[in-house]
C-alpha cells in the first residue's frame, strides 16, 4: 500500500513538473541589443513588465525561451524588454493587440516571434496622433508629496484662444496612452479627437489634465493601501498631490472652473481604483469620476474606505467595464455600487455600464470614453440667457435609448429647438419639441450622436446620445 501511494505521489509530481507551458521566440528584431533580457508580461504576474521571474532564458540556438505554470484559462500576454516603453511593436512599429492563448493545463510549447520593439522602431514610426490643441503643461512638474518629477499634458477644448470662456477640468492617468499613439504603450485613448469631435457638434467643452504614470512607481502612486504581493501604497499622496499641488497650478494658470461640479477625475484598471479613491476621499474637490475596469481586487480597504467616509457631497460616478476582462471585474464593481448606495449615494447618482466584448485594453476604453464623458459631464451646460436671465435645466433619457426619448426639464411648458447630429457633425434631426412630451428616434440608425437643444438661438443643452 506505502509503494502504491509513493508511486502516486511521483507520478502526480511528475505530471505537474511535466504540465508546464513554454514559450519560445524563434526570433527578435535584428536590433534587439545583444546584452538585452526578454520579459513577458500578461494575466498570469499583473502584467508587470519588467518582473525577473519572467525573463526569458537564452538558448545556443539563438533563441529565447521560459517555462513556467500559469494557471489553468485563457492567457493574454505580451513580451517586452523589461518596460512598457520596449513594448513589442509590429514591423512597422504599430500597436500590436494582446497574444491570447488558452492554456488547459497539459504541457504546451509554443513557438512564437517578436517584430519590432516600440524604443527601438519610434512607437507607431515616430509619427504623432495627438491634435494641435494637445500641449505638454510641463516636461518635468515636481511632486513635493512624492519628492518625483513626472510630465504633464494639457488638452484645450478648440476654442479656449478664441474665446474668453472658462472651462472644466478633468484629471486622468496614464497620460502616456490618452492622447498620442507614438508614446502610448499598447495603444491610445483618443481622448483629443473624441473630446474635439464633440465640441464640433456643440459641446461646451472641458480642459483634460494628463499625468504620466512613473513606470516602475505606477502600482506605488495608484495603490492607497498595499498588497502582500505587489506592494504598493503611495496612492494617498499621489492624491495629495493632486488636489493641493497640480490643481492650485492649473486653476491659477489656465482659465477652469475651480468648484467640485466642475472637476472630475478619471483613469482605468489601478487608475479606475485610485480615481475612485481620490473621489471618495476628497468629496469637496471632485464632482464626478469615471470608473473603468477598477482594479478593486488589489485591498478589501477600497469598500472599508467607503463605509467609513460615507457620503458627504454630491458625486456622480461612471462605472464600465468589460464581462469578460477577469472573473470577478464585474461582481466586485458591483459590490462597489452597493457599497456606495449603502451610505447614501443613489442610482442616479451611479451609472453602471457592461458590455460582453470589453477588454481590459486601451482600444475598449477609447470606445467608451466618449459616453463615460457625456453621461458625467453632458449636463455642465447650463446658460442663462439674457433676455429672460433663466437657467434652462434639462435631463434626457434614457441613455442608451432605443425608440423614444423623453425628457426632464424645467421648465417644460415651452417650445425649443432640437437638433441631432453625428459625431461626424451630420444633422438628422432638426425639430421644434415640447420637452413634456415623448420624442420619437425610431428612423435613427443605430449608433452614437449629439443632441443639442437652442432657445431663441442660443444653445442650452448638449449632451451625447446612444441608440441601440
Amino acid at each position: 500500500m506505502i509503494k502504491n501511494i509513493t508511486f502516486i505521489l511521483f507520478f502526480l509530481s511528475y505530471y505537474v513538473a511535466q504540465a508546464q507551458l513554454t514559450l519560445t521566440l524563434d526570433a527578435v528584431p535584428s536590433n534587439t541589443p545583444a546584452s538585452a533580457s526578454i520579459y513577458v508580461a500578461g494575466t498570469f504576474n499583473n502584467w508587470d513588465a519588467g518582473n525577473e521571474g519572467y525573463i526569458l532564458n537564452l538558448q545556443q540556438d539563438g533563441s529565447y525561451q521560459i517555462t513556467f505554470t500559469p494557471t489553468v484559462g485563457e492567457l493574454k500576454f505580451k513580451f517586452t524588454r523589461g518596460a512598457w516603453a520596449s513594448v513589442e511593436t509590429t514591423a512597422q512599429g504599430g500597436f500590436v493587440p494582446d497574444r491570447v492563448l488558452m492554456y488547459d493545463g497539459s504541457p504546451t510549447e509554443v513557438s512564437l516571434q517578436v517584430l519590432g520593439w516600440e524604443d527601438l522602431s519610434g512607437g507607431n514610426g515616430g509619427n504623432s496622433t495627438a491634435s494641435a490643441n494637445v500641449m505638454l503643461l510641463d516636461e518635468d512638474f515636481y511632486m513635493p508629496q512624492l519628492n518625483r518629477n513626472r510630465r504633464i499634458w494639457i488638452y484645450f477644448p478648440p476654442d479656449y484662444e478664441s474665446s474668453d470662456k472658462n472651462y472644466p477640468v478633468i484629471y486622468m492617468h496614464d497620460a502616456q496612452n490618452l492622447f498620442d499613439a507614438a508614446t502610448s504603450f499598447s495603444g491610445e485613448w483618443e481622448v483629443d479627437e473624441s473630446l474635439n469631435a464633440l465640441a464640433n457638434a456643440g459641446d461646451y467643452g472641458s480642459i483634460v489634465i494628463g499625468i504620466e504614470n512613473g513606470g516602475a512607481a505606477r502600482i506605488e502612486e495608484y495603490t492607497p493601501w498595499s498588497h502582500p504581493t505587489y506592494g504598493g501604497g503611495q496612492g494617498d499622496a499621489y492624491v495629495q498631490f493632486i488636489v493641493n499641488t497640480l490643481k492650485p497650478y492649473v486653476d491659477a494658470n489656465y482659465r477652469t472652473l475651480p468648484d467640485r461640479a466642475n472637476t472630475g477625475i478619471a483613469g482605468s484598471s489601478l487608475g479606475g481604483l485610485i480615481s475612485f479613491y481620490a473621489a471618495i476621499e476628497h468629496q469637496d474637490v471632485f464632482g464626478k469620476a469615471g470608473i473603468l475596469s477598477p482594479s478593486f481586487w488589489f485591498s478589501e480597504q477600497a469598500y472599508q474606505h467607503v463605509s467609513q467616509t460615507g457620503k458627504e457631497a454630491e458625486v456622480k460616478f461612471y462605472f464600465v467595464a468589460g464581462s469578460n476582462e477577469s472573473t470577478d471585474m464585474i461582481s466586485d464593481m458591483d459590490r462597489m455600487r452597493d457599497s456606495l448606495l449603502a451610505v447614501g449615494f443613489t442610482s442616479n447618482d451611479i451609472a453602471f455600464v457592461q458590455h460582453a466584448d470589453g477588454q481590459h485594453s486601451e482600444w475598449y476604453w477609447a470606445r467608451e470614453f466618449p459616453a463615460l464623458y457625456a453621461w458625467l459631464c453632458g449636463n455642465q451646460i447650463l446658460t442663462t440667457t439674457a433676455t429672460t436671465e433663466l437657467t434652462y435645466r434639462v435631463k434626457l433619457y434614457p441613455n442608451p435609448a432605443n425608440d423614444s426619448l423623453r425628457f426632464e426639464a424645467k421648465p417644460t411648458k415651452k417650445i425649443f429647438r432640437l437638433q441631432v447630429f453625428t459625431l461626424q457633425g451630420e444633422r438628422v434631426l432638426n425639430q421644434a419639441v415640447n420637452l413634456s412630451d415623448a420624442l420619437d428616434i425610431s428612423s435613427l440608425a443605430k449608433g452614437t450622436y449629439i443632441v443639442q437643444i437652442q432657445n431663441k438661438g442660443q444653445v442650452i443643452f448638449t449632451e451625447q446620445l446612444i441608440i441601440r
